[in-house]
């Protein structure tokens, strides 16, 4: 497992977020900015939120970076494919942004029961649970590069 610097630069804070936003941005100006990502988030305004959500790739989804196709997996039967994409479109026709969700090594059929129990849940919730998704998923592709 890799120690956290005291500060990353934007450009390595970004490849761990999938892409430069306004709050990778605000991260990079911190100290710990994992540990700080909370508080940077409460500090945003909602189109600053839906930047970084909708930065990260599509679950499922063709064209993936090297590294989210590695987390991902290639596990899934094409049927399993075709409903996550049905559903990962229904859930941005819902919220208004993607599904963000950190895989941790399950599988896609794993990923769609989280999927379908969060289409459950309210537009606040939703904001707040893929917020912090995102942040796990960057602290742990961190620990493990």
């Amino acid at each position: 497992m890799r120690d956290l610097p005291r500060q990353l630069s934007t450009e390595r804070l970004a490849e761990v977020f999938e892409g430069r936003t306004r709050f990778v941005e605000l991260l990079a100006e911190r100290e710990d900015p994992l540990d700080a990502a909370p508080e940077v988030i409460a500090q945003l305004d909602e189109i600053e939120k839906l930047e970084a959500l909708n930065a990260h790739p599509v679950i499922g989804a063709p064209g993936l970076s090297r590294r989210s196709a590695e987390e991902q997996g290639a596990d899934a039967e094409p049927a399993i494919l075709t409903e996550l994409a049905y559903l990962n479109q229904v859930y941005e026709e819902k919220f208004g942004f993607r599904f963000v969700v950190f895989v941790n090594r399950r599988s896609k059929v794993e990923i769609l029961e989280v999927l379908r129990a969060r289409l459950e849940r309210t537009r606040d919730e939703e904001l707040d649970t893929g917020l912090s998704e995102l942040v796990a998923i960057a602290r742990d592709r961190w620990e493990r590069s």
